[in-house]
C-alpha cells in the first residue's frame, strides 16, 4: 500500500517527506525503544512511536523505514523536522495512541514484519 493511501485514510498530518509519500508499505512496526526498531524493523516498514527527538530519523533511515508516525498528538523537534527533510524521511502525526494506530494499519492489511511470523 502506498503511503499516500494510508495518509489518506488514518488522516495523518504530513510533516516531512512531502514529495516522498509514494513510498511502498510493505509492513508496520510499533516500538519506543530504538534498539528494538534498529534489531527488528525492516526496509520500507511504517514506524509507528511516541518519541520525537532526532534520532528517530537517523534510525529511520539506516533502516531504510517508509516513514514514521508519532502518536498521542506528540510533535517532534525542530532539529527532527530538519534532519528528517534532509534525509527524505515522511514523519506523520496522529492524535490516537500506538494500539489504535496500529490497529488501523492492521485493518488496512498492513501487518509486522515476516519474520516475526516465522518466530511463533
Amino acid at each position: 500500500m502506498k503511503l499516500l493511501e494510508i495518509i489518506d485514510k488514518l488522516n495523518l498530518e504530513v510533516v516531512t517527506g512531502k514529495n516522498y509519500l509514494d513510498r511502498s508499505i510493505t509492513h508496520g512496526y510499533a516500538s519506543d525503544l530504538l534498539s528494538d526498531v534498529i534489531a527488528n524493523a525492516e526496509s520500507n516498514d511504517i514506524w509507528v512511536t511516541l518519541q520525537g527527538h532526532p534520532n528517530i530519523v537517523a534510525v529511520a533511515s539506516m533502516k531504510e523505514l517508509g516513514g514514521i508516525i508519532i502518536v498521542n498528538g506528540r510533535k517532534p523537534e525542530k532539529e527532527t523536522i530538519e534532519k528528517a527533510e534532509k534525509e527524505r524521511i515522511p514523519i506523520l502525526l496522529s492524535s490516537l495512541p500506538s494500539f489504535e494506530i496500529v490497529g488501523r494499519l492492521w485493518d488496512l492489511g498492513i501487518s509486522g514484519s515476516p519474520k516475526d511470523a516465522k518466530k511463533i
